[in-house]
């Protein structure tokens, strides 16, 4: 009876691996990732393997390059390869997993410009149904946002307080101002700011 309730499993995620698998390549385009491919492995385990999870093993392979082989998910794709892949994996599971409130931190690691304007609108295009809060350093990243509260630190080495400053419509433009030119304010960077929040 096991193995034939697993062999059942085994073939829905084969079938689901195909339906996600085409979901999330068609989100890596819009992220910037057009020559990535990622693959879901399903392999069948020996006897001695057998568990409360099936007959298989299944993992994430990835290719970023056209014509090379898909390898393990960690070890081929960069620090922002890999927050992209999974922002695409939470775009297509959107509507499935049933998760109220995701936690992004610097998914925006390691990218800049255009690019991290694509990772803001996947962003905003998720939080149409499900929370998001994102940490960000990214003015692109953060123009995004329909909320913006600034964190800051201060104090000495034994006493760190941590203060939390939601922010009205001036004050995010103020701050994704500061984030594009630093600790003083100039109009350039003000007008910048403007363009990144009304595009």
């Amino acid at each position: 009876k096991f193995h034939s309730l697993a062999t059942e499993m085994h073939n829905i995620r084969e079938k689901c691996a195909k339906k996600l698998d085409k979901a999330v390549n068609s989100e890596f385009e819009p992220l910037r990732l057009e020559k990535t491919k990622l693959v879901t492995v399903i392999e069948e385990l020996g006897e001695d393997h057998w568990g409360p999870s099936g007959l298989d093993s299944v993992r994430f392979e990835v290719s970023t390059n056209p014509g090379t082989e898909p390898g393990p998910l960690g070890k081929i794709a960069s620090g922002g390869e890999l927050a992209r892949i999974l922002l695409a994996i939470k775009v297509a599971l959107q509507n499935s997993d049933g998760i109220p409130t995701i936690v992004f931190d610097e998914v925006d690691s390691g990218i800049g410009g255009a690019t991290a304007a694509a990772v803001g609108k996947r962003l905003a295009k998720l939080s149409k149904d499900t929370q998001i809060i994102v940490v960000t350093h990214s003015p692109q990243v953060a123009s995004y946002a329909k909320c913006h509260i600034k964190i800051e630190k201060s104090g000495t080495n034994n006493n760190m307080t941590t203060k939390a400053t939601p922010l009205t419509e001036e004050g995010r433009r103020k701050e994704i101002a500061r984030m594009l030119s630093g600790s003083k304010l100039t109009k350039e960077a003000l007008a910048a700011a403007d363009s990144l929040l009304n595009p």
